[in-house]
């Protein structure tokens, strides 16, 4: 076919006005019957789309977590934290161990295509695993530990390698079999321009905002700016193949507007302008109690959501008096939980009549792991006054002076209870705590830094923490597939005492080697009834010995929908079989629920 000179100049000029319109198009008109829009992921703008950095800002896109999430970038295995179960994404059916333990290998669906229309093989699986490690980035750094290689063995079998211990036993199989459903597989040859365009450097290749990366996954980015980011479907995507899910999924755009707070982010849910609501919305059950929204929660009542992780003060165990644990068990014992999660939650978090504390989440299969029966003398509900002034009583631990403060070997106990400034459901959790050291002769007060500054403090553990961080909140782990061992060892073990950067746990300080060498012991386990013995030998130490305690249960993500334009969201009961999570149908099995959704006026 010719084109004459006039039709080659309109053509141009038809692809020059499509360019210049499509950002407008992005902004302004969005079809909204194709569009889900979300709040509560994106804070700021983006920066970048590259999948081996973890400074990108591109929430929606890049979280390589235990629930990985997977709208761009793609795992082997999808892990879904309602039945604790992985399942096969890029892979071909489940995964296998060796008979020592030490390799494990999957295939590849030959289906699977990168977004430039190439196969996606194992060459591909193993050439992320040597980037990773020959640039350290974060994945490499925080798996060298446990992996020794990642190998292509044919075009779409993949075996990974376990580092072996001097008994020639897996470091950690835990961690093993966790890699492949919590980290992206990157295309080799996308990596290798990568690399020649970094000159090798690995600074220059974690830095590189990576805008022509190739990717694997059903969306990819249309548009973004300070005020928003946009995906658009891949029409071609190989998940549509019989393989996968059949088909694409339903929305054409995934949109994020980046609200300025969390008010702002619960008018435009009110309004409808938000169809999937990841923040934390205040008294939720409001907007269809009291203002009759078509609002909803994945619980029809509280706590409206499964709590998956344990919002937990820690103690500084070198201040004086918190090195005796009658003061820490006196200290958590008279604080009124009830009241944080009425007031800091609005009723978001089971209570601890209804889940007693343990080290476990809330979940089912979390609670079966442990033996409740054999610990129950040990738990508390709160708010037990008088057992905390009879328990410092008989300590010795009394007032000398009439001062009304108790006071041990001679000085008073007197201490700062913190968390970030600005964390509001945190700082209300920390008064409540601080009244309860004032009911029982402790004397707590408050202060709330900045998170600039009490991040980096918080996080020193190669030396003492300074004084006014007595005690002081931080998150633990949520549900995923190295859980609840990740949670315990984060809670318990002495390893991060003395790292000059701790963004792991135990920043109070606890070391006990009888907690160390069962948490070492377990990932190296499978029989289920000596991982319970082992995981309530393990609560009987925390709560015995207290050196943090959990304030409240929270959920992995909060997930408030508006039904206003889409319907069939994920809710407790729905039917689905795997059951779709509750996690905004972006990270692992929960993605299954963007190919359920159904418009309210079709």
């Amino acid at each position: 076919m010719k084109f004459s000179r006039f039709a080659v100049v309109g053509l141009l000029l038809v692809l020059l006005m499509a360019i210049s319109v499509a950002p407008v198009v992005a902004q302004e008109t969005l079809p909204r019957n194709e569009t889900l829009y979300f709040n509560g992921q994106q804070w700021g703008p983006v920066t970048g789309w590259n999948p081996y950095s973890n400074s990108n800002n591109n929430a929606m896109a890049i979280a390589q977590q235990d629930n990985a999430r997977v709208i761009m970038f793609e795992t082997p295995y999808l892990y879904n934290m309602l039945d604790g179960q992985v399942y096969p994404l890029l892979a071909d059916g489940p995964y296998s161990w060796n008979e020592d333990r030490t390799e494990l290998t999957f295939k590849l669906k030959p289906a699977a295509r990168w977004s430039d229309d190439t196969p996606l093989t194992a060459h591909d699986v193993a050439y992320t695993w040597a980037t990773h490690v020959k640039y350290n980035t974060p994945t490499g750094a925080g798996n060298i530990d446990y992996i020794a290689d990642v190998v292509a063995v044919d075009d779409y079998t993949v075996t990974v390698k376990a580092k072996l211990n001097d008994e020639g036993a897996a470091v950690n199989p835990l961690i093993v079999q966790a890699y492949v459903s919590t980290n992206y597989v990157i295309q080799k040859a996308w990596t290798e321009t990568l690399e020649a365009r970094a000159n090798g450097d690995a600074v220059a290749l974690l830095a590189d905002t990576a805008e022509d990366v190739v990717y694997s996954g059903p969306y990819h980015g249309y548009f973004w700016d300070d005020s928003k980011v946009i995906y658009i479907r891949d029409d071609n995507y190989w998940g549509q193949d019989a393989s996968m899910w059949g088909k694409l999924p339903v929305p054409k755009y995934l949109a994020h507007n980046i609200f300025t707070d969390n008010a702002a982010g619960t008018l435009a849910l009110q309004s409808g302008e938000v169809d999937v609501s990841q923040q934390f919305n205040s008294n939720v059950q409001d907007l269809w109690l009291v203002e009759g929204l078509p609002i909803s929660t994945y619980l029809p009542d509280a706590p409206y959501g499964i709590g998956a992780s344990l919002p937990t003060a820690f103690f500084n165990l070198n201040a004086h008096g918190l090195d005796n644990v009658a003061v820490r068990k006196a200290i958590a014992i008279a604080v009124d939980y009830p009241t944080i999660i009425a007031n800091a939650m609005t009723n978001q978090s089971a209570t601890f009549d209804q889940v007693p504390r343990s080290l476990m989440n809330p979940t089912p299969g979390e609670q079966a792991m442990y033996d409740r029966a054999a610990v129950a003398d040990l738990q508390w509900a709160g708010n037990d006054i008088e057992g905390a002034k009879a328990l410092l009583d008989e300590a010795g631990i009394v007032d000398t002076d009439g001062d009304g403060w108790r006071e041990l070997d001679g000085q008073p106990l007197r201490y700062v209870a913190t968390c970030p400034n600005g964390w509001s459901d945190w700082q209300a959790a920390i008064e409540v705590v601080a009244a309860a050291g004032a009911q029982i002769g402790i004397d707590i007060t408050t202060n709330y830094p900045e998170w600039s500054v009490y991040q980096t403090v918080v996080t020193k553990s190669d030396e003492p923490l300074p004084e006014g961080y007595e005690i002081f909140m931080m998150w633990s782990d949520g549900a995923g597939p190295t859980q609840p061992w990740s949670r315990v060892r984060k809670l318990l073990s002495s390893e991060f005492n003395g790292m000059a950067s701790n963004w792991n746990g135990n920043w109070g300080g606890y070391a006990n080697p009888e907690a160390d060498a069962l948490i070492q012991a377990i990932p190296t386990i499978t029989d289920e009834a000596q991982l319970k013995e082992m995981y309530t030998e393990l609560v009987r130490i925390y709560l015995t010995d207290v050196p943090s305690f959990t304030l409240m249960y929270r959920p992995q993500s909060f997930h408030t929908v508006n039904e206003s334009v889409w319907t069939n969201f994920p809710y407790d009961g729905d039917g689905t079989n795997p059951p779709v999570p509750p996690l905004d149908m972006t990270d692992g099995w929960a993605i299954a629920g963007l190919y359920n959704l159904e418009l309210v006026n079709p």
